[in-house]
């Protein structure tokens, strides 16, 4: 940790960045890395983005070999814990390629990708960005516990949910089967991800209710109304109580 700190004060960051455009795999490789390991430091996240780290960055995830891409993504994934730093990449671009290597990468590129898209999915500008770029597909597919990535998944899957074209996308893409397997096998963070997630899609629309409800959802919400988390148990208790409006009155979801 002393090291980043003085690697950083005399001035390698700047230096490192230039080399993020090397044509040198190895270097271009190497850069990156260095630099993701002084972005550990909370003022290097800050002094990395403002030596316009972010678009050499961008480069790497789009041109570079697999491990340069993992460690991009993963750099970007450090910077965006600073706020302001999720409005730069959001704006900068990066939005497509990390899905792409969400999508296409190696399995710990990936992990990378959902790392970073969760962190700026929380910037709401950026949301209707990962939506647009396709990323609901590619998070739905990687539901499947054979993936090892149920709880990033549906961690993201819960932020895009909050706006429509994510409702929208999760509902056409088939995450509505894969959220109800989380809420009754996921688990305790998974299933209270899936269940805000749920609560998102049954509250604002009845045709999302209804395939929820078709999915046999009820049994392993009232499980986990009894074992959830606090979250998980008070996003339930209003779910439950929607379907209650939902299967009294007809018609109430045509009314709001």
């Amino acid at each position: 940790m002393d090291n980043r700190i003085i690697i950083a004060n005399c001035g390698a960051i700047v230096l490192l960045v230039d080399l993020l455009h090397s044509p040198d795999t190895k270097t271009q490789e190497n850069a990156v890395t260095a630099l993701l390991n002084l972005s550990i430091n909370d003022n290097n996240k800050t002094a990395i983005a403002d030596a316009d780290a972010i678009e050499p960055l961008i480069h790497v995830l789009e041109t570079g070999s697999p491990e340069a891409k993992e460690n991009s993504a993963a750099t970007l994934f450090s910077l965006s814990v600073i706020e302001d730093n999720k409005v730069k990449i959001g704006r900068s671009g990066a939005i497509k390629p990390l899905v792409d290597l969400l999508g296409n990468g190696t399995p710990r590129g990936k992990k990378d990708a959902a790392t970073a898209l969760f962190n700026l999915s929380i910037f709401h500008e950026n949301k209707a960005r990962i939506v647009q770029a396709g990323a609901v597909r590619h998070l739905v597919d990687l539901m499947d516990p054979a993936a090892g990535m149920v709880d990033k998944a549906v961690a993201v899957l819960a932020n895009l949910a909050t706006i429509s074209e994510g409702r929208n996308a999760i509902g056409q893409e088939g995450g509505i089967p894969v959220l109800v397997e989380v809420v009754e096998l996921g688990s305790a963070r998974g299933k209270e991800n899936a269940a805000a997630a749920l609560l998102q899609l049954c509250t604002t629309s009845g045709r999302f209710c209804n395939m929820v409800l078709q999915e046999g959802a009820v049994p392993p919400l009232v499980a986990l109304s009894q074992t959830g988390t606090p979250r998980a148990k008070e996003k339930v208790i209003v779910l439950l109580f929607f379907f209650l409006l939902f299967l009294s009155k007809p018609f109430f979801f045509t009314i709001i």
